[in-house]
């Protein structure tokens, strides 16, 4: 299989740089692959778990938004953070829903609708933690 350059990078650090089979990315406007010769394309990234393919292994790494852009040399993802799956702590991840879910009857209209789409995504990412993520 073809392989192509891939930066996953975060305020706090380079995630990863390297070689890669295949990338998963949690999209905006839903999940999607990206393979070695895949058209230019730029695309927001929504919080959801972002899987590498190398060599057969796969490592998944939790992203909570950013911007992905696939060009000539690469994909590289700019993510606003990135956290290796077994870096985190997932009582903090759940105190964090709790939080999340506290603060809705504050919000109302627009504000209220981009709150339950972000509480969404935390808790698909929470279910995938706790069912195969570790898989």
């Amino acid at each position: 299989m073809a392989t192509f350059h891939f930066d996953l990078v975060s305020p706090e650090k380079l995630t990863f740089s390297g070689e890669v089979d295949q990338v998963d990315i949690p999209g905006t406007e839903g999940d999607f692959g990206v393979l070695a010769g895949h058209a230019p394309i730029v695309a927001a990234v929504r919080p959801g778990i972002l899987t590498i393919i190398t060599g057969g292994t796969k490592q998944k790494i939790i992203v909570l938004g950013g911007l992905a852009e696939m060009s000539e040399s690469g994909l590289t993802v700019l993510a606003d953070v990135a956290t290796e799956i077994e870096e985190l702590d997932k009582a903090k991840f759940a105190a964090t829903i709790a939080e999340m879910q506290e603060k809705l009857s504050e919000k109302e209209g627009g504000e209220l609708d981009h709150a339950l789409e972000r509480l969404d995504h935390f808790k698909s990412i929470q279910h995938e933690l706790n069912t195969t993520a570790m898989h």
